[in-house]
């Protein structure tokens, strides 16, 4: 899968400011990165670990609250035990374990996405 390289280093710089107790989806994590069309990019670069260490992805789900990538944590309930021991409300549901984003979304302000685009051009990437 060919992306930019700056994706994933935006991305893991994004993926390291979401608030404890709180999810991002793919899709936001994206947005932030300056690539809203990248979503499924973002995934891609948490599964192969390009986003580098210290990047919370068991704060990452879908974009209806779905924990997708527990199947690419070392167990396949982590993702669920890591938020819980946030206080993260986890649910199961017909499509598999949910957030109730609107509960436990990460609600980034205009301030953080500009402040990311600065520190993006200040690296310039």
């Amino acid at each position: 899968m060919s992306s930019s390289p700056n994706l994933y280093k935006r991305a893991a710089i994004v993926c390291r400011q979401i608030p404890y107790g709180r999810a991002a989806t793919y899709g936001q994590i994206a947005l932030l990165c300056g690539m809203p069309k990248n979503s499924r990019q973002v995934g891609y670069g948490l599964k192969m670990g390009l986003l580098g260490p210290h990047v919370p992805a068991h704060r990452i789900v879908n974009s209806r609250g779905i924990l997708s990538g527990a199947i690419h944590f070392d167990t396949p309930d982590l993702q669920v035990l890591l938020l819980r021991e946030e206080g993260v409300d986890v649910a199961w549901s017909k499509e598999g374990w949910r957030v109730d984003l609107k509960q436990y979304g990460w609600n980034h302000t205009l301030a953080e996405a500009e402040a990311f685009r600065q520190i993006f051009r200040e690296q310039d990437i």
